[in-house]
């Protein structure tokens, strides 16, 4: 089937190039009709051409959905997670029965003013237990620390410590969320997700499919989507000091509807995706006066590096009642360039070689108007 599709574009576009009389303007200045004509074959020999029927949607829905999804959460175990005291958290400390070494509580200060700071060399100071190491240590660990110290001028201590001010450990969370900035790691785990929830959840210009988290010098992509939509859990983290989360925008989620059709632009793909139908409808459908209703085009963009590749080109018949049906299920790409001609192949052979070099234009025109 696309052997032969391409053999006809190929064929069909001889003619079209040959002179104004089937295509007018189908010549371009400074340029003769077979070297026009020798590029685009050469173009065509570069793209797969598809034709969108039941068969490809089904193709299509399968491999979207070959991915298994990860029940395994590496290190994201919360049960054992225990938080360890750091430089510049501050600490409460009580003695039962002894209100002398507690410092009583106040009206106008908070436990924060009146508590313990671990230093900038690891330690806190207590009465009877001078430069106890604290930092790196469970707030557990801490407290069996003092018992032993107290414990050689008091009988049998009952200590009590509790953190009151975490200061030495956060992350940060910036981009596309709605309050950006440093959130502090506390005795209560924290996940990639509950951080980007304190940071007020993703705004309307969120890329959920380039969230970046980034620990010491390894950056990592997270599909947030498959986290919320399919339940793969294995794209959260738990959270250390240091680690960045970065919401990207989401203006590359675009697709763009061009000829024939009531209102040509652009048209956002949300998280939940966009069907053909979608976009369609969306720049108001069809011109019906000139537009050809067989000659909805799908151009996809593809990796020449990877297989030689240079791009995907679907092709919908709608005039076919069943080819709505099909164009609700075919699904479009961040990127995909949807055309609707306005007359059979021949026209749309030329269509093609001025679209093909857009495909890899779009990515810098689009960063023309993000500066």
């Amino acid at each position: 089937m696309a052997s032969s599709c391409k053999t006809i574009i190929a064929a069909t576009v001889l003619l079209a190039m040959s002179g104004c009389s089937i295509i007018p303007g189908g010549h371009f200045e400074g340029i003769s009709s077979n070297e026009q004509s020798a590029n685009l074959e050469k173009d065509l020999e570069k793209i797969n051409i598809h034709l969108i029927d039941a068969q490809l949607v089904k193709e299509h829905k399968a491999g979207n959905s070959d991915s298994p999804l990860h029940s395994n959460l590496t290190g994201l175990d919360l049960s054992e997670y225990e938080y360890r005291l750091g430089v510049g958290d501050v600490i409460t400390i009580g003695v039962w029965d002894h209100p002398e070494l507690t410092i009583p509580a106040a009206v106008q200060r908070t436990a924060e003013f009146d508590g313990f700071r671990v230093q900038s060399d690891g330690t806190i100071t207590f009465a009877y237990a001078p430069k106890v190491p604290a930092a790196g240590k469970t707030v557990t660990e801490l407290r069996d620390e003092l018992v032993k110290r107290l414990s050689r001028v008091i009988e049998e201590p009952q200590i009590d410590v509790k953190v009151v001010g975490f200061k030495s450990q956060k992350t940060y969370v910036t981009g596309e969320v709605t309050k950006p900035g440093v959130y502090p790691i506390t005795e209560t785990p924290v996940t990639l997700v509950d951080a980007i929830n304190q940071a007020g959840g993703l705004t309307e210009s969120a890329d959920w499919q380039t969230v970046t988290f980034s620990r010491g010098a390894k950056t990592e992509v997270i599909r947030l989507d498959d986290f919320y939509a399919k339940g793969d859990i294995s794209q959260n983290r738990l959270l250390q000091h240091g680690d960045l989360i970065h919401i990207g925008r989401n203006d590359k989620r675009n697709v763009y509807v061009l000829g024939e059709v009531s209102k040509a632009g652009k048209v956002p793909v949300n998280r939940y995706g966009l069907s053909l139908a979608e976009a369609l409808s969306e720049v108001g459908g069809f011109n019906e006066r000139t537009a050809d209703a067989n000659g909805v085009f799908v151009l996809r963009k593809r990796d020449m590096d990877q297989d030689g590749v240079l791009a995907d080109v679907y092709q919908l018949h709608a005039k076919n009642v069943a080819a709505l049906v099909l164009a609700e299920q075919f699904e479009l790409q961040p990127q995909d360039i949807v055309y609707v001609t306005s007359a059979p192949l021949a026209r749309w052979n030329k269509v093609i070689s001025l679209l093909l070099p857009s495909l890899s234009t779009v990515d810098a025109i689009q960063d023309i108007d993000n500066q």
